[in-house]
């Protein structure tokens, strides 16, 4: 929601396109993103929709140009560690002076399955933390004592926990991808979260909403249409979001169901 978040504020967003099959940015494409109006750089990484982890290399462009521009970056980094084969989370912070320029956002939800909690925590320059207070103070107060209390406990668990979390999401993710493609989607594996970004275009359905449509009311099996992911809606209608963070049992008849698409074509 951050495009809409924007907007609400008075800001005017400008998009830098993830490019299927392997969701990289095109370097060019972000720097003429940038103007000596821009104010905000803000990057999820590993990413939903695509499951994309930005390397250090390329958090470094992006470092340069926040730089360069005196840009401040807001990362969501919630997936931080549900990251696969070993790949290696790496928060924009960390790179070169960054951590004098970034935002770096995170919760419970994601990694404690605690979704409906909505508890979460920012880490930001003192300067900047202290206007975050202020704002906060009027929106929410603060978090409930209880869930406070909660998300201590689940940040002091053993790296084992973590460790568990990404294999378990791995088989999950494998199991699940096999069965999109024996469907006929095409997909990749991604590389962390748990969201697989799939391209439907070798069925004949017009657009993305049509295709999620069919998934639902036909083979009882609901997406998220991939236009609702873009700047440009047209960009994201060959591809719908599915998600694998459920129960094995759950995944298994979901892959059962999508198995009726052989049939479309």
């Amino acid at each position: 929601n951050y495009g809409p978040d924007a907007i609400v504020s008075g800001a005017r967003p400008r998009y830098v396109r993830m490019a299927w099959p392997d969701w990289g940015i095109d370097e060019e494409q972000l720097k003429a993103a940038f103007t000596d109006r821009t104010k905000v750089l803000i990057l999820n990484t590993p990413n939903n929709p695509t499951g994309k982890i930005f390397t250090r290399d390329e958090l470094r462009v992006v470092a340069d140009l926040c730089a360069d521009h005196d840009v401040v970056a807001v990362t969501d980094e919630i997936y931080e560690h549900i990251v696969f084969e070993g790949a290696k989370h790496v928060s924009l912070a960390t790179v070169g002076d960054m951590a004098e320029r970034t935002i770096t956002i995170n919760g419970l939800s994601k990694t404690y399955s605690a979704t409906g909690w909505r508890v979460g925590w920012a880490i930001a320059p003192r300067t900047l933390a202290s206007a975050m207070r202020r704002t906060h103070d009027f929106l929410t107060v603060g978090a409930p004592h209880p869930l406070q209390i909660a998300t201590v406990a689940a940040l002091n668990l053993p790296e084992s926990y973590y460790r568990e979390l990404a294999r378990a999401y791995q088989e999950k993710r494998d199991a699940f991808v096999r069965g999109l493609q024996a469907a006929g989607l095409d997909c990749r594996p991604p590389a962390g979260a748990y969201y697989v970004m799939a391209d439907f275009s070798a069925f004949p359905f017009p657009d993305d909403w049509a295709f999620a449509m069919y998934l639902v009311e036909r083979l009882r099996v609901a997406v998220v249409p991939g236009s609702s992911f873009y700047g440009n809606p047209k960009d994201g209608q060959r591809f719908v979001r599915f998600m694998f963070s459920k129960k094995d049992e759950t995944l298994r008849e979901a892959v059962s169901r999508v198995q009726g698409l052989r049939d479309v074509r």
